[in-house]
């Protein structure tokens, strides 16, 4: 092999400059057109970064290092955790035996007796068991149920959800109304309604006088579990409101109804020195995608939790957050404030530049096949109607609060180049869908040009 004579090398670097500017250049112009001066981002705040990993280079940057309320692509660096430390496998309970008493000690895991999973190994072993007595404890959460810097007014909606150490049906009451037609009597041919709640709860139902909603409405107490129920005139209709979870008092009250027998709360009599064994519950992804794919904020809660449960011995975000900063994620481009696993919360502050870290490093970390099943492509999940075209190409997670629109993941494009892409966008007075639409056109250009 021979040497590039200096002047042949001194000619490709200037052309490897040249071409990197271009590049940059017509992007940045890209960004200028399409996101910068686009209406619908008129006087917000946006952060963006596209990354080659095979090159190592950027591509562009615009206040990439400048920090943003990510809202959801908070959940990249939850389930990065996740794939890491939770195997292929889920922890659904560990237990011990003695003197014809059963001792149970919860995980955090958000699949008991939730909706999405049929198979339910931890009930089918609780229902098998003989012992006289079951004792369960919480000596192992050190957190609260609804996350630093959640808006507080959100608790009756479905994705906010309270968080312990044993949810069971993903901690909210589903109420569902059906109507039928009277075939007979003074009532022929009015509509009866019907409302029943899954699963079934003694807890205080008021009906509403009002008659006129057109939708059904549910509204629980703020602070107990006592709901207000409002019938609406559709045929049918669900609606998911969050529960009180009381510690595990509430977790312990539907449990027995599922279980024909009592689990009492054991923190003062916890035998010392039992040996633990585990029951596993569901695949690892089998959460992981839908925490990604629906940006599920119970699951993504739940499984930092876990993750904390496995790591430091207790359920804690701050915990397991400090932990994980100072180790797996120290060498981020910029120090985040990471508050909660969700990214509800409005504490989370991230920039560009770690988003596009933290998905290069799953990328090396873990095969991609696991990758692209965990995260949404075009027109699926949080992305349908979006990127239709790049079905295949584009595998990304969003990101969604009030005045902010995110949107992180990985781009292959019409010349088959890898990329890493990271868009935050805070403080926007426009509608939601424009905001998206706009940056979808911007990242659908880089993917048809390169």
């Amino acid at each position: 092999m021979h040497a590039l004579s200096p002047r042949l090398a001194a000619y490709c670097l200037l052309l490897l400059l040249f071409t990197s500017c271009s590049v940059q250049q017509h992007i940045s112009a890209s960004a200028k057109e399409k996101i910068l001066s686009a209406p619908a981002l008129k006087n917000a705040h946006v952060g963006i970064s596209i990354f080659e990993p095979a090159t190592g280079r950027y591509w562009y940057n615009y206040q990439a290092d400048k920090f943003f309320t990510p809202a959801s692509n908070t959940k990249i660096f939850t389930c990065y955790a996740g794939m890491k430390y939770l195997g292929d496998s889920l922890e659904g309970m560990r237990y011990a035996t003695d003197n014809n008493t059963l001792y149970l000690q919860p995980t955090g895991d958000p699949s008991l007796l939730h909706p999405d999973f049929k198979q339910q190994p931890v009930i089918h072993f609780l229902q098998q068991q003989t012992a006289s007595k079951l004792y369960i404890t919480n000596d192992r959460w050190k957190d609260e149920a609804l996350g630093a810097g959640w808006s507080w007014d959100d608790y009756n909606d479905d994705y906010m959800a309270e968080r312990n150490s044993l949810p069971v049906y993903g901690n909210s009451i589903k109420f569902v109304q059906t109507q039928t037609e009277e075939v007979a009597g003074e009532l022929a041919g009015k509509p009866q309604v019907a409302i029943f709640t899954n699963p079934e709860i003694n807890w205080k139902l008021n009906f509403s006088p009002d008659t006129g909603s057109a939708q059904l409405q549910v509204k629980r107490n703020y602070a107990e579990n006592i709901f207000t129920i409002t019938e609406g005139k559709e045929k049918a209709k669900e609606i998911a409101v969050p529960f009180v979870t009381h510690g595990l008092s509430a977790a312990l009250e539907l449990l027995k109804d599922t279980l024909k027998k009592e689990v009492q709360l054991a923190d003062k009599v916890w035998p010392q020195g039992l040996a633990l064994k585990t029951i596993y519950s569901q695949p690892a992804d089998s959460v992981f995608a839908p925490m990604m794919h629906r940006s599920d904020n119970f699951f993504a809660e739940q499984t930092l939790l876990m993750v904390a449960d496995k790591l430091m011995g207790q359920m804690n975000d701050a915990l397991i957050i400090d932990s994980l900063l100072k180790t797996d994620f120290k060498d981020l481009p910029q120090h985040p404030a990471w508050a909660d696993g969700s990214g509800l919360s409005r504490f989370n502050l991230f920039t560009p530049l770690d988003f596009i870290w933290v998905l290069n490093k799953m990328k090396t970390d873990f095969p991609w096949q696991r990758i692209a099943t965990i995260f949404p492509t075009g027109n699926t999940g949080t992305l349908t109607n979006y990127y239709v075209s790049d079905s295949g190409f584009i595998y990304a997670k969003t990101g969604t609060l009030s005045g902010v629109v995110a949107i992180s993941g990985f781009l292959t494009t019409a010349k088959n180049k890898s990329l890493i892409f990271s868009v935050l966008v805070n403080n926007h007075a426009s509608s939601g869908r424009a905001v998206r639409r706009a940056v979808e056109s911007f990242i659908q250009s880089i993917r048809r040009n390169y």
